[in-house]
């Protein structure tokens, strides 16, 4: 609260009667100081409240009116004499001049000492004041971070300095405020958020409004911007709470950060059991929420640290960033986004740029992504983006290349599936009956190119016991693998899911 000429007027002791300006009993007293010079502006700082006996007044009308206007000029609080000694009454040309600039004179009754004291024991016991309103202030916020968290410490802070706040995220978006929707002074805010040094704080006071802008965390980049939307000037108080209102929101982000973390190692670990198969997708979408398809799974070139990853999921998918999954395999940190539109084009091609081009150019590291349009897609779409990402480029994504979006239209994935279901049934009956890895070893033979030595090392068997089980497969199966359609057929069958990319 600042002391204005009404209120010096009526401090306890002080005798004084206006004379003329009064449409500037509202200027705020600074300081109480005397002065018999005829210029006293260059020794002024601005909010003086100056005393006269008179004798520095200029001795000519012209002259005693532009001794007002520099005095209310130089932003002094108002002129205050002291008669009977110089002068036994205040030149009309001073009282006309007052009025003309708002500039307050009055007679004062009281020794100039007095007034002074009075001026500097208001001002002491406002500091106490001020230090006392400051402390409930933060107690008050304390409690309501206790209570309510974020929202509770910007309502507190609004409440105590009088204003408007506001929480951006690192990339300076509004993320709350007090009160709630959009107000002007916001893109002044933001402006200074993002021109501003990683730690830092500023203030813009354009004389009707002072916004303080500081940033959030303890070291590293900030976790975040508050911004602080006061009257002018801006009170040292403000500058107090708005400090301390940003140290416990700097500790509640970190609490939350903490938080997410947690949660998102605990839904890695259940994305991990579905692509290890210990975990249908079916039970993974009953184990944890996740978004609605259709997904963007993306797949680094290398793992990082989940740190890192978490820190830019939450600048890339904030919109969606508790229903990502993300987990570390020896391939690479996988993440499944949901997608940001559905696709427009016969490709299958996203309308806008793909969220892994984001998330990649934000790590640091090349990646692969692939497509899928349910959780039963998720193993295949990370073995074909891991596959793009090990090619090293910044980032690929399978409907970005012209054969593998090309080939996957040409099937219908119904019909796919019936057909590999078709080819591959009496091997697959022969298995529930009989037991032995017949498919996964066909398998393992064809993709070694019919070396029997190759498939058995891969497979970790004799090649007696892979020579045995292919007999069998072949003997099951009603054709011989001599035949290049047959053998064409049962590759198609089980290479579907690696060749032809999901989604």
């Amino acid at each position: 609260m600042a002391l204005t000429v009404a209120q010096a007027m009526t401090l306890p002791g002080m005798r004084m009667r206006l004379l003329a300006g009064r449409a500037g009993l509202s200027r705020v007293v600074r300081w109480a100081h005397v002065s018999e010079l005829a210029d006293p502006v260059p020794w002024l700082r601005g909010g003086e409240l100056v005393m006269t006996i008179g004798l520095g007044l200029p001795g000519d009308p012209a002259g005693l009116q532009a001794y007002v206007e520099r005095l209310s000029g130089a932003g002094c609080a108002g002129l205050a004499f002291a008669l009977g000694e110089a002068v036994t009454a205040v030149p009309e040309e001073v009282l006309a001049a007052a009025d003309l600039q708002g500039l307050p004179v009055l007679e004062i009754l009281t020794p100039f000492i007095a007034v002074t004291e009075a001026v500097a024991r208001w001002h002491a016991d406002e500091r106490v004041r001020g230090e006392r309103r400051v402390v409930a202030a933060q107690e008050a916020m304390a409690r309501a971070a206790l209570l309510s968290g974020t929202s509770g410490i910007l309502r507190a802070l609004a409440e105590h300095t009088g204003g408007e706040s506001l929480l951006l995220d690192p990339q300076g978006k509004p993320r709350a405020a007090t009160p709630p929707g959009e107000r002007p002074w916001h893109a002044r805010a933001l402006e200074m958020a993002r021109g501003a040094a990683r730690l830092s704080a500023g203030v813009l006071d354009d004389g009707i409004q002072a916004v303080q802008v500081q940033s959030l965390g303890f070291s590293g980049p900030p976790t975040g911007w508050l911004a602080v939307c006061t009257g002018s000037p801006l009170e040292w108080h403000a500058r107090m709470l708005a400090n301390q209102a940003a140290c416990l929101l700097a500790m509640e982000l970190l609490g939350v950060r903490a938080g997410r973390a947690k949660a998102q190692a605990q839904r890695g670990a259940l994305l991990a059991a579905v692509l290890d198969g210990g975990l249908s997708p079916r039970q993974l979408g009953e184990l944890c929420p996740v978004a609605a398809p259709p997904y963007e799974v993306v797949v680094t070139a290398a793992p990082v640290p989940p740190e890192a990853a978490i820190e830019a999921l939450e600048e890339v998918a904030a919109d969606a960033e508790e229903l990502a999954l993300v987990c570390v395999r020896p391939e690479g940190t996988v993440f499944v986004l949901p997608e940001r539109t559905a696709p427009v084009s016969p490709g299958g091609r996203s309308a806008v740029p793909w969220r892994g081009t984001e998330l990649c150019t934000r790590l640091g590291v090349p990646g692969g992504g692939c497509r899928a349009l349910g959780l039963d897609e998720l193993p295949s779409a990370v073995r074909h983006a891991a596959t793009l990402a090990a090619r090293g480029d910044a980032y690929l994504h399978v409907d970005d290349l012209e054969a593998s979006a090309l080939l996957r239209d040409a099937f219908v994935p119904d019909a796919a599936h019936r057909f590999a279901a078709a080819a591959l049934r009496p091997l697959r009956e022969y298995e529930a009956r009989h037991g032995g890895d017949l498919v996964g070893s066909l398998r393992a033979y064809l993709e070694a190119g019919s070396n029997l030595e190759t498939a058995a090392r891969r497979l970790g068997v004799h090649r007696n016991t892979l020579r045995r089980r292919l007999a069998v497969a072949e003997r099951v199966s009603g054709r011989p693998f001599t035949d290049p359609g047959h053998r064409l057929q049962l590759w198609l069958a089980l290479s579907l899911g690696d060749l032809v990319p999901p989604g």
